[in-house]
């Protein structure tokens, strides 16, 4: 009971308050521009703050003959280490002085570029990004602290079970290409900066490029976007992506890596699966949800909550440009491994044979439709959507789609989804500790 200005008010422990389901919503769509030069701008004008983010995005150029994930993986983190103008030194203070933020990403699919700063800093520091993207030297003293660096790091990471598990999937899965082939120690000691320079070169043009500009955007922007990035960057029509990388078939195995005196199992496992440009592709997030894929889940709810056997366990499906993958990971002590494994098969198990509770199922269509409305909740986060879509080779009607999916999923659907596309058996099942 409390008074509040004189007024007794008695809290309700016994009603939960009254909740609505979340509405379909949209995706807000850019203002699009294709240049001479081959340069894709995507613009997302709105928010209130003085912010904007310009991203630059490149396709990773494969050639027929080998899919070198090891050089393009060096190509992004070397772009801030130098240009012909600017050392690595002078890069990080303009930055720094303006409050900015530039970070270099890399997936197997894709390298980046991008700038968070206030709109008054873009005629200091665009003009310094073009250089990066123009100009980059890859010095020899920085490029030898950077393999050096990152044997260092790599020798450290191969200590931990759940990295040396994640790397037996991925070449479980996916085989011998960008995706599956991992890094040695030993792959770092002869690496040439001559490789990543020719592919700079060949990678880092307008055509290969498109531009993502999101925030409070001012005119001055675009047209300072058009001076230094179309008219001041001529492309050099270097070569397309030539490479369809060849994946494996999965076996199934269950693969044992035995470390002595392990106290913890690292446990990975799934398959390739379905990408978002297949029909049930929601449906499938929506099974991974029930079985893994937020706090509330089964798996949780079973070696988390009830097994005591981890502190945290949870599935999720990732969707490349050539292939997708649903995969389930966790960490367990090595005395509960066997254990771990029954548990997991006996849910997907359930999930297929059992028709899903009403209760539950409710739960999670508003879980999943309140999740994608909290991610929308700024103008960059709908440029995140749309490149969601864009790179899939998929329109912003995409997200109408997932909705609808998701609003109309019953206990029919998630029982068909559930037999079509998990099966324990076709997945690959890697332990790292004991078992």
């Amino acid at each position: 009971m409390m008074n509040l200005n004189n007024n007794t008010y008695t809290l309700d422990r016994q009603t939960a308050p009254a909740y609505f389901p979340v509405q379909p919503f949209g995706v807000i769509a850019p203002e699009e521009r294709q240049y001479a030069n081959g340069l894709k701008v995507f613009v997302f004008d709105g928010g209130d703050q003085d912010l904007v983010r310009v991203e630059w995005v490149f396709e990773n150029l494969y050639d027929k003959t080998r899919d070198d994930a090891l050089v393009h993986s060096c190509l992004a983190p070397m772009l801030l280490e130098g240009t012909w103008q600017w050392s690595n030194a002078e890069i990080a203070d303009q930055v720094d002085f303006h409050g900015a933020y530039l970070v270099p990403e890399f997936n197997s699919d894709r390298s980046s570029l991008t700038l968070f700063t206030l709109n008054k800093h873009l005629p200091q520091l665009l003009p310094l990004v073009r250089s990066l993207l123009t100009d980059a030297s890859f010095p020899e003293k920085e490029w030898q602290t950077y393999l050096r660096n990152r044997k260092q790091q790599l020798e450290i990471s191969l200590r931990k079970n759940d990295v040396l598990a994640r790397r037996e999937f991925n070449r479980r899965i996916f085989g011998a290409n960008r995706y599956g082939r991992v890094t040695e120690p030993s792959d770092l000691d002869h690496l040439s900066r001559e490789l990543p320079m020719s592919l700079y070169k060949m990678q880092m043009v307008p055509s290969n490029c498109s531009l993502f500009i999101s925030g409070k955007i001012q005119p001055s922007t675009l047209s300072e976007i058009e001076r230094l990035f179309v008219e001041g960057w001529p492309d050099s029509g270097g070569p397309k992506d030539q490479s369809t990388p060849l994946l494996a078939d999965g076996t199934g195995e269950t693969i044992i890596q035995n470390i002595p005196g392990a106290l913890q199992s690292a446990i990975r496992m799934g398959n390739r699966t379905i990408q978002r440009t297949h029909k049930d592709f929601p449906g499938l997030q929506f099974v991974n949800t029930v079985l893994g894929g937020y706090f509330g889940s089964r798996l949780m709810a079973n070696i988390r909550e009830d097994k005591g056997y981890t502190y945290g366990i949870g599935s999720g499906i990732a969707d490349m440009k050539h292939t997708a993958y649903f995969t389930l990971a966790t960490e367990v002590g090595v005395d509960v491994t066997g254990a771990t494994l029954s548990e997991i098969e006996k849910e997907i198990n359930l999930l297929k044979s059992q028709p899903i509770a009403e209760g539950e199922l409710e739960l999670v269509r508003n879980y999943m439709m309140g999740s994608l409305l909290g991610s929308l909740e700024n103008i960059f986060s709908h440029a995140d959507k749309f490149k969601q879509a864009y790179f899939s080779g998929i329109s912003l009607d995409y997200f109408d789609y997932y909705q609808q999916q998701i609003l109309n999923m019953d206990v029919e659907t998630v029982q068909r989804i559930a037999n079509t596309y998990l099966d324990f058996d076709r997945m690959e099942k890697i332990v790292v500790g004991k078992l």
